[in-house]
Protein backbone atom coordinates (compact mmCIF):
# COMPACT_ATOMS: atom_id res chain seq x y z
CA UNK A 1 0.00 0.00 0.00
CA UNK A 2 1.36 3.37 -0.99
CA UNK A 3 0.22 6.86 -0.24
CA UNK A 4 1.26 10.46 0.31
CA UNK A 5 3.28 10.78 3.50
CA UNK A 6 5.73 13.64 2.98
CA UNK A 7 4.79 16.81 4.90
CA UNK A 8 3.85 19.71 2.68
CA UNK A 9 5.32 23.17 2.74
CA UNK A 10 3.11 26.27 2.75
CA UNK A 11 -0.17 25.52 0.92
CA UNK A 12 -0.06 26.70 -2.69
CA UNK A 13 -3.08 26.28 -5.02
CA UNK A 14 -2.40 23.95 -7.91
CA UNK A 15 -3.06 20.52 -9.34
CA UNK A 16 -2.18 18.76 -6.08
CA UNK A 17 -4.22 20.97 -3.79
CA UNK A 18 -7.78 20.62 -2.48
CA UNK A 19 -10.30 23.37 -1.79
CA UNK A 20 -12.38 22.35 1.24
CA UNK A 21 -15.66 24.24 1.68
CA UNK A 22 -17.78 23.99 4.81
CA UNK A 23 -18.01 24.39 8.54
CA UNK A 24 -15.45 24.56 11.31
CA UNK A 25 -17.18 24.38 14.67
CA UNK A 26 -16.63 23.10 18.19
CA UNK A 27 -17.65 19.60 19.26
CA UNK A 28 -18.57 19.12 22.90
CA UNK A 29 -17.63 15.49 23.50
CA UNK A 30 -18.01 13.22 26.56
CA UNK A 31 -14.99 12.63 28.74
CA UNK A 32 -14.30 9.08 29.91
CA UNK A 33 -15.10 8.56 33.55
CA UNK A 34 -17.48 11.53 33.85
CA UNK A 35 -20.59 11.22 31.63
CA UNK A 36 -21.83 14.60 32.84
CA UNK A 37 -18.78 16.47 31.57
CA UNK A 38 -18.10 17.58 27.98
CA UNK A 39 -14.75 18.68 26.59
CA UNK A 40 -14.53 21.19 23.76
CA UNK A 41 -12.56 20.18 20.67
CA UNK A 42 -12.47 21.78 17.22
CA UNK A 43 -14.31 19.87 14.53
CA UNK A 44 -16.86 19.95 11.76
CA UNK A 45 -16.64 17.38 8.95
CA UNK A 46 -15.06 19.70 6.33
CA UNK A 47 -12.57 21.11 8.84
CA UNK A 48 -11.64 17.56 9.86
CA UNK A 49 -11.08 16.68 6.20
CA UNK A 50 -8.89 19.76 5.70
CA UNK A 51 -6.72 18.93 8.71
CA UNK A 52 -6.55 15.31 7.61
CA UNK A 53 -5.36 16.31 4.15
CA UNK A 54 -2.67 18.52 5.64
CA UNK A 55 -1.50 15.80 8.05
CA UNK A 56 -1.23 13.42 5.10
CA UNK A 57 1.04 15.80 3.22
CA UNK A 58 -1.54 17.66 1.13
CA UNK A 59 -2.04 21.38 0.51
CA UNK A 60 -5.64 22.12 1.48
CA UNK A 61 -7.25 25.53 1.50
CA UNK A 62 -10.29 25.97 3.72
CA UNK A 63 -13.32 28.15 2.96
CA UNK A 64 -15.33 28.66 6.13
CA UNK A 65 -16.53 31.21 8.63
CA UNK A 66 -14.23 31.71 11.63
CA UNK A 67 -15.69 33.92 14.35
CA UNK A 68 -14.32 36.25 16.99
CA UNK A 69 -14.78 34.26 20.21
CA UNK A 70 -12.34 32.08 22.15
CA UNK A 71 -13.53 28.96 20.33
CA UNK A 72 -12.69 30.62 17.01
CA UNK A 73 -9.15 31.23 18.21
CA UNK A 74 -8.84 27.54 19.04
CA UNK A 75 -10.16 26.58 15.58
CA UNK A 76 -7.80 28.96 13.79
CA UNK A 77 -4.80 27.64 15.72
CA UNK A 78 -5.84 24.04 14.99
CA UNK A 79 -6.31 24.55 11.27
CA UNK A 80 -3.35 26.83 10.77
CA UNK A 81 -1.09 24.69 12.94
CA UNK A 82 -1.83 21.66 10.77
CA UNK A 83 -0.85 23.58 7.63
CA UNK A 84 -4.30 24.46 6.28
CA UNK A 85 -4.43 27.69 4.25
CA UNK A 86 -7.10 30.00 5.72
CA UNK A 87 -6.68 32.96 3.38
CA UNK A 88 -10.02 32.25 1.63
CA UNK A 89 -12.06 32.04 4.84
CA UNK A 90 -14.26 34.79 6.26
CA UNK A 91 -13.95 36.20 9.78
CA UNK A 92 -17.35 37.56 10.87
CA UNK A 93 -17.74 39.16 14.30
CA UNK A 94 -20.00 36.35 15.54
CA UNK A 95 -19.67 33.33 17.85
CA UNK A 96 -18.84 29.77 16.83
CA UNK A 97 -21.43 27.04 16.29
CA UNK A 98 -21.50 24.12 18.74
CA UNK A 99 -22.21 20.43 18.22
CA UNK A 100 -22.98 18.40 21.34
CA UNK A 101 -21.86 14.82 20.69
CA UNK A 102 -23.54 11.77 22.18
CA UNK A 103 -21.60 8.67 21.08
CA UNK A 104 -23.51 5.40 21.34
CA UNK A 105 -23.44 1.83 20.13
CA UNK A 106 -25.21 2.81 16.92
CA UNK A 107 -22.79 5.65 16.15
CA UNK A 108 -22.55 9.30 17.08
CA UNK A 109 -25.60 11.52 17.44
CA UNK A 110 -25.46 15.31 17.80
CA UNK A 111 -27.53 18.26 18.92
CA UNK A 112 -26.55 21.54 17.32
CA UNK A 113 -26.42 25.23 18.23
CA UNK A 114 -26.19 26.86 14.82
CA UNK A 115 -28.18 30.07 14.58
CA UNK A 116 -26.54 33.50 14.34
CA UNK A 117 -23.02 32.06 14.25
CA UNK A 118 -19.95 32.88 12.19
CA UNK A 119 -19.65 29.24 11.18
CA UNK A 120 -22.16 29.51 8.36
CA UNK A 121 -21.19 32.94 7.03
CA UNK A 122 -19.24 31.42 4.13
CA UNK A 123 -17.87 33.64 1.37
CA UNK A 124 -18.64 32.66 -2.23
CA UNK A 125 -15.33 31.36 -3.60
CA UNK A 126 -16.76 29.67 -6.70
CA UNK A 127 -14.34 31.60 -8.93
CA UNK A 128 -11.44 29.92 -7.11
CA UNK A 129 -12.56 26.34 -7.83
CA UNK A 130 -10.61 25.93 -11.07
CA UNK A 131 -7.31 26.69 -9.29
CA UNK A 132 -7.43 23.43 -7.35
CA UNK A 133 -6.96 19.79 -8.22
CA UNK A 134 -10.18 18.91 -6.39
CA UNK A 135 -12.98 20.59 -4.44
CA UNK A 136 -14.60 18.92 -1.42
CA UNK A 137 -18.04 19.88 -0.06
CA UNK A 138 -20.42 18.31 2.43
CA UNK A 139 -21.57 18.50 6.00
CA UNK A 140 -23.83 21.01 7.70
CA UNK A 141 -22.71 23.96 5.59
CA UNK A 142 -24.29 22.28 2.57
CA UNK A 143 -27.74 22.59 4.16
CA UNK A 144 -27.60 25.54 6.60
CA UNK A 145 -28.16 29.04 5.22
CA UNK A 146 -26.51 31.29 4.26
CA UNK A 147 -23.63 28.83 3.82
CA UNK A 148 -25.67 26.47 1.62
CA UNK A 149 -25.81 29.00 -1.22
CA UNK A 150 -22.04 29.44 -1.24
CA UNK A 151 -21.48 25.67 -1.08
CA UNK A 152 -23.85 25.07 -3.99
CA UNK A 153 -22.23 27.79 -6.12
CA UNK A 154 -18.74 26.41 -5.51
CA UNK A 155 -19.91 22.85 -6.17
CA UNK A 156 -21.44 23.82 -9.51
CA UNK A 157 -18.25 25.60 -10.53
CA UNK A 158 -16.13 22.61 -9.51
CA UNK A 159 -18.37 20.22 -11.43
CA UNK A 160 -17.84 22.31 -14.57
CA UNK A 161 -14.11 22.87 -14.21
CA UNK A 162 -12.61 19.89 -12.38
CA UNK A 163 -13.17 17.20 -9.77
CA UNK A 164 -15.93 17.66 -7.20
CA UNK A 165 -15.88 15.28 -4.23
CA UNK A 166 -18.94 15.08 -1.97
CA UNK A 167 -19.53 13.47 1.40
CA UNK A 168 -23.20 14.14 2.21
CA UNK A 169 -22.62 13.44 5.92
CA UNK A 170 -26.36 13.64 6.62
CA UNK A 171 -27.25 15.25 9.94
CA UNK A 172 -30.67 15.41 11.60
CA UNK A 173 -31.65 18.13 14.06
CA UNK A 174 -34.77 19.97 15.11
CA UNK A 175 -33.38 23.15 13.52
CA UNK A 176 -32.95 21.55 10.06
CA UNK A 177 -35.67 21.16 7.42
CA UNK A 178 -35.28 17.48 6.45
CA UNK A 179 -36.96 17.75 3.05
CA UNK A 180 -34.94 20.76 1.95
CA UNK A 181 -31.70 19.44 3.46
CA UNK A 182 -31.92 16.04 1.77
CA UNK A 183 -32.81 17.68 -1.54
CA UNK A 184 -29.68 19.83 -1.39
CA UNK A 185 -27.48 16.84 -0.57
CA UNK A 186 -28.98 14.81 -3.41
CA UNK A 187 -28.22 17.67 -5.78
CA UNK A 188 -24.58 17.75 -4.63
CA UNK A 189 -24.24 13.99 -5.12
CA UNK A 190 -25.64 14.45 -8.61
CA UNK A 191 -22.98 17.04 -9.43
CA UNK A 192 -20.05 15.09 -7.98
CA UNK A 193 -17.46 12.95 -9.74
CA UNK A 194 -16.50 11.31 -6.41
CA UNK A 195 -19.06 10.42 -3.72
CA UNK A 196 -18.14 8.94 -0.35
CA UNK A 197 -21.13 8.06 1.81
CA UNK A 198 -21.94 5.84 4.76
CA UNK A 199 -24.70 3.27 4.60
CA UNK A 200 -26.67 5.43 7.06
CA UNK A 201 -26.30 8.46 4.77
CA UNK A 202 -27.65 6.55 1.78
CA UNK A 203 -30.64 5.16 3.68
CA UNK A 204 -31.59 8.71 4.66
CA UNK A 205 -31.04 10.11 1.16
CA UNK A 206 -32.79 7.32 -0.74
CA UNK A 207 -34.94 5.40 1.79
CA UNK A 208 -36.68 3.31 -0.88
CA UNK A 209 -33.44 1.66 -2.06
CA UNK A 210 -30.73 -0.46 -0.49
CA UNK A 211 -27.44 1.45 -0.04
CA UNK A 212 -25.68 -0.81 -2.55
CA UNK A 213 -28.37 -0.11 -5.16
CA UNK A 214 -28.02 3.64 -4.62
CA UNK A 215 -24.24 3.32 -5.07
CA UNK A 216 -24.62 1.39 -8.32
CA UNK A 217 -27.10 3.94 -9.66
CA UNK A 218 -24.74 6.83 -8.87
CA UNK A 219 -21.77 4.96 -10.31
CA UNK A 220 -23.66 4.22 -13.54
CA UNK A 221 -23.49 7.96 -14.24
CA UNK A 222 -19.67 7.91 -14.49
CA UNK A 223 -18.92 8.50 -10.80
CA UNK A 224 -16.53 6.84 -8.40
CA UNK A 225 -18.71 5.95 -5.41
CA UNK A 226 -17.41 4.61 -2.10
CA UNK A 227 -19.72 3.13 0.52
CA UNK A 228 -18.35 3.07 4.08
CA UNK A 229 -19.85 0.52 6.46
CA UNK A 230 -18.06 1.14 9.76
CA UNK A 231 -16.59 -2.08 11.16
CA UNK A 232 -17.66 -3.95 7.98
CA UNK A 233 -15.20 -2.04 5.82
CA UNK A 234 -15.76 -0.16 2.56
CA UNK A 235 -16.83 -0.90 -1.01
CA UNK A 236 -16.07 1.09 -4.18
CA UNK A 237 -18.35 1.15 -7.21
CA UNK A 238 -17.48 2.33 -10.73
CA UNK A 239 -19.38 2.16 -14.00
CA UNK A 240 -18.82 -1.07 -15.89
CA UNK A 241 -16.54 -2.62 -13.26
CA UNK A 242 -17.02 -5.13 -10.42
CA UNK A 243 -17.31 -3.66 -6.94
CA UNK A 244 -14.09 -3.68 -4.90
CA UNK A 245 -14.25 -4.13 -1.13
CA UNK A 246 -11.78 -4.00 1.74
CA UNK A 247 -12.27 -4.85 5.42
CA UNK A 248 -11.91 -2.36 8.21
CA UNK A 249 -8.53 -2.60 9.91
CA UNK A 250 -8.71 -4.34 13.30
CA UNK A 251 -7.88 -1.82 16.03
CA UNK A 252 -8.85 -1.32 19.64
CA UNK A 253 -11.44 1.40 19.16
CA UNK A 254 -10.96 4.39 21.41
CA UNK A 255 -12.90 6.95 19.41
CA UNK A 256 -15.09 6.98 16.29
CA UNK A 257 -15.67 10.74 15.97
CA UNK A 258 -14.01 11.92 12.76
CA UNK A 259 -13.27 8.44 11.39
CA UNK A 260 -15.39 9.00 8.27
CA UNK A 261 -13.71 12.35 7.67
CA UNK A 262 -10.30 10.71 8.01
CA UNK A 263 -11.37 8.09 5.46
CA UNK A 264 -12.33 10.88 3.05
CA UNK A 265 -9.04 12.67 3.60
CA UNK A 266 -7.20 9.42 2.89
CA UNK A 267 -9.17 8.87 -0.32
CA UNK A 268 -8.50 12.36 -1.61
CA UNK A 269 -4.83 12.23 -0.64
CA UNK A 270 -4.40 8.97 -2.53
CA UNK A 271 -6.30 10.18 -5.60
CA UNK A 272 -4.20 13.33 -5.83
CA UNK A 273 -0.81 11.75 -5.19
CA UNK A 274 -1.19 8.34 -6.83
CA UNK A 275 -3.78 8.85 -9.60
CA UNK A 276 -3.40 12.51 -10.56
CA UNK A 277 -7.11 12.95 -9.79
CA UNK A 278 -8.13 10.22 -12.26
CA UNK A 279 -11.27 8.35 -11.23
CA UNK A 280 -11.11 5.62 -13.90
CA UNK A 281 -9.10 3.36 -11.60
CA UNK A 282 -8.15 -0.25 -12.15
CA UNK A 283 -9.26 -2.83 -9.59
CA UNK A 284 -5.74 -2.83 -8.12
CA UNK A 285 -5.69 0.97 -7.86
CA UNK A 286 -9.15 1.02 -6.31
CA UNK A 287 -8.10 -1.52 -3.69
CA UNK A 288 -4.96 0.47 -2.88
CA UNK A 289 -7.01 3.65 -2.47
CA UNK A 290 -9.50 1.93 -0.16
CA UNK A 291 -6.75 0.33 1.91
CA UNK A 292 -5.01 3.66 2.34
CA UNK A 293 -8.28 5.36 3.34
CA UNK A 294 -9.18 2.53 5.74
CA UNK A 295 -5.75 2.76 7.36
CA UNK A 296 -6.19 6.51 7.76
CA UNK A 297 -9.58 6.03 9.41
CA UNK A 298 -8.15 3.36 11.71
CA UNK A 299 -5.48 5.79 12.90
CA UNK A 300 -8.28 8.00 14.26
CA UNK A 301 -10.28 5.15 15.80
CA UNK A 302 -7.25 3.89 17.71
CA UNK A 303 -6.77 7.04 19.79
CA UNK A 304 -8.50 10.15 21.10
CA UNK A 305 -8.98 13.10 18.77
CA UNK A 306 -9.86 13.46 15.09
CA UNK A 307 -6.46 14.00 13.44
CA UNK A 308 -5.27 11.05 11.35
CA UNK A 309 -1.79 9.81 10.61
CA UNK A 310 -0.69 8.21 7.36
CA UNK A 311 -0.90 4.42 7.41
CA UNK A 312 2.35 2.53 7.13
CA UNK A 313 3.25 1.33 3.65
CA UNK A 314 3.13 -2.42 3.23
Amino acid sequence: MTGPQTPASAPVPGSGSVLVVGEALVDLVPVDGDPGFRAAQPGGAPANVAVGLARLGGRPSFVGGIGDDAFAGTIEAWLGGAGVDLSLSARPALPTALAVADPGRGGNSYRFHLRDTATFQLPDRSTEASRFGAVYVGGLAAVVEPAARAVAATARAAARDGLLAVDPNVREDRTLDPVRSLGRLRELCGLARVVKASDEDLVRLWPDAEPEASCRRLAAQERLVVLTRGPRGAVAYAHGAPAVSVPALPVRVVNTIGAGDAFMAGMLSWLGAEAGWRTDLSAEETRAMLEYAAGTAASVCARAGTEPTAPLAV
